[in-house]
Formats: structure tokens, sequence, C-alpha cells
């Protein structure tokens, strides 16, 4: 076990040694909270939710970054302070009326949030298509998408795509897969999908209905996994790509599709996005800790801001890392960087 200072120790052990901190301690444990989360799930004051979690990011337990105007938190991982963070949460018992109490509280707020979306989507669901179409073209993205994966002669095999919406992307990649899957929560969404994809004579995909987080799959049966602009509607998309990684098999491939980070504050309520686009650096944190690694990203920046936005969508392809001799590491690429604007496919760099 990693070892703390006397002095690190002491200053850790004393930020946590407090009822409201060590509740957040835990509640940071499960996921990913902002301080509103936090404020409604402890039924305290934001000020004094705010000085809590200073103390605990002071002493290392808890790590902070900014999304537009929220603060997004989560329990340290690395180093001396994550092992003790670890320890702490080992030390509770989940049983505990508290915390039972704040896991519920948590748990609910997700679900008002979850629903909040479907409901958008079920209005929606006809015309999901066109509203896509609001931020870089998506014909550009289809193209990125398709040369992500290895090009049109590249074999996908067991493909899962989650958050299937319209189906369009099983519809994109059909002929490159041996067998399609398409999972997603809303029936709205998968009954104008079913009616598009069986329109197309497509036998080899299937549709279901399921949970993001479970999604009642074996472990390691998809070689191909795809999460397009799905990332942004989820309250806690780390574990969404946690349960995306258990279902690939060694050297299966994730490609994630979604915005980068952005300040469109007023996309939270009026296109339910949960979450303003994410950095690379969040993604390697949630995919090491689905055991994947990045092996390359791509930049797609419109030419034109579109309708009055500018968004720019961001591509990671990344692979689960083998784990037995049966199925050798593939060499990591080089990461490359493209940049797209006015319709263009720039040379990859």
């Amino acid at each position: 076990m990693a070892r703390l200072g006397f002095d690190a120790a002491v200053t850790a052990l004393r930020a946590a040694a407090e009822p409201t901190r060590l509740r957040l301690i835990a509640l940071l444990s499960a996921s990913e909270l902002n301080v509103k989360d936090l404020t409604h799930v402890l039924g305290q004051s934001q000020p004094r939710i705010s000085r809590h979690l200073k103390l605990l990011a002071e002493a290392g337990l808890v790590e902070r970054y900014r999304e537009g105007s929220w603060v997004y938190l989560r329990l340290t991982e690395a180093g001396h302070a994550g092992a003790l963070a670890k320890l702490l949460v080992g030390l509770i018992d989940p049983a505990d009326p508290v915390q039972k109490r704040d896991r519920d509280r948590a748990e609910a707020l997700r679900a008002e949030r979850a629903a909040a979306a479907q409901a958008y989507f079920a209005r929606h669901a006809a015309e999901w298509d066109s509203i896509r179409k609001r931020h870089v073209d998506e014909a550009i993205v289809e193209v990125s998408i398709r040369a992500a994966l290895g090009g049109d002669d590249a074999s996908l095999g067991t493909l899962v795509d989650l958050g299937t919406g319209t189906g369009r992307v099983l519809e994109l990649l059909a002929d490159q897969c041996e067998r399609g899957i398409g999972i997603d929560v809303n029936p709205t969404m998968l009954a104008n999908a079913r009616t598009r994809l069986e329109a197309l004579g497509l036998s080899h995909i299937q549709l279901r209905h399921g949970d993001i987080y479970n999604l009642g799959l074996a472990d390691r049966v998809a070689s191909t996994v795809v999460m397009h602009q799905v990332l942004h509607f989820l309250t806690a998309p780390g574990e969404a790509v946690r349960e995306a990684g258990r279902i690939l098999a060694p050297n299966g491939r994730l490609l994630i599709v979604d915005f980068a980070s952005h300040g469109e504050e007023e996309l939270r309520e009026v296109f339910q996005h949960q979450r303003l686009g994410f950095t690379t650096e969040q993604l390697e944190h949630w995919l090491a800790d689905a055991g994947l690694t990045l092996e390359s990203e791509a930049a797609l920046a419109p030419g034109q801001r579109v309708e009055g936005r500018g968004l720019t969508v961001r591509i990671w392809l990344s692979r689960r890392i083998a784990s037995d001799a049966r199925h050798p590491p593939m060499p990591v690429a080089t990461r490359a960087t493209a940049e797209i604007e006015t319709g263009k496919l720039l040379t990859l760099r």
C-alpha cells in the first residue's frame, strides 16, 4: 500500500474526520457529482458544502474540475491520498442508515434527470437526426466514424451501439459487422429505429430495450462498441464507459463520439444535456478505470457556426487491454488529431 508522510496523513485524516465530509467522501466514491447535486443530497447550503469540499481538495482526497459554470468532483484515485480515500470508504458500513439515505437520494436525483431526458427523447424521436445537425455536419461525422474504425474494409465483428436512438449508427456500419445490437432505454426511440432498420432489410441487426449502466449482456461479447452523442446526456458517464468496457472482448474497441468541452450553458435546459462536453483528460480517466487505453482522437470543428453554434465534435478510439497470450496487445497507434473545417478533412498529424 502507498505510504503517506506523517504531516500529510494528519492533514488528510483531519479533513475526513467530520460527519459531512465523510458523507461527501462516501458519495464521491460511487460517482462524480457536482456541487448542486451534493447540496441537494445532503440538504445543506452551497457555501457550507463548498467549504467542506475545499478542505477535502486541499487534503488531496477529492479532485475538482470545472465544466461551464458547474464544478464536478470525484474521489482521488491516484497516489497516497487516493489510497487513503479508498481505505476510508472501505471502513464505512454500507448498511449505515445515513449512508443508505444519501445513496438513495443521489439515485433518486439521477432517476429524475434521466426521466426528464427520456421525455425529451420521446417528444423529439421522429426528428432526432435533424436535431443532431445543429452542430457539425453529420455526414462529416459519419465519414470520420468509419475512418476511425479502419475504413470501409474493416471488419467490426459483433457491434454494440449504446444509446442507439434512431439506429443510424447501426445502419451506417451494418455492412461491416457480422452482428449488430442496438440498445436504448427509450421505447419511442426503439420503435423509430425498428421501423427504419426493418425497411432496410438488415436481418443481422437486433434492437433491445436496456439500461446503459446495466446492459444485460455477458462479459467480453463485443468486438466493437460505439457511443455516439450519448455521454453528454448521462449523469454518470464514467459508469457507462465502465459498463461498455465490461462487454468488450480483449483487443475490442470502444469508439466514443461526443462534444469537446464547451460553455453553452443553455444546452442543459433546452436539450437536456447533463454535461457540457468532455476533455480528453476526463475520457482517459474513465477509460483507464474500464481497462481501456486511448489509441487515437480526432477533432471535428465546423467551418462556420450552425444556427448560432459552433461546437466541436471529438472522436476517441480506445481498445481493451489484452489480458492473455491468446489475445496479444496490438501496437498503440500514435495519437492523431484531425481538424475538420468547412467540410474538408485535413491530414492527420
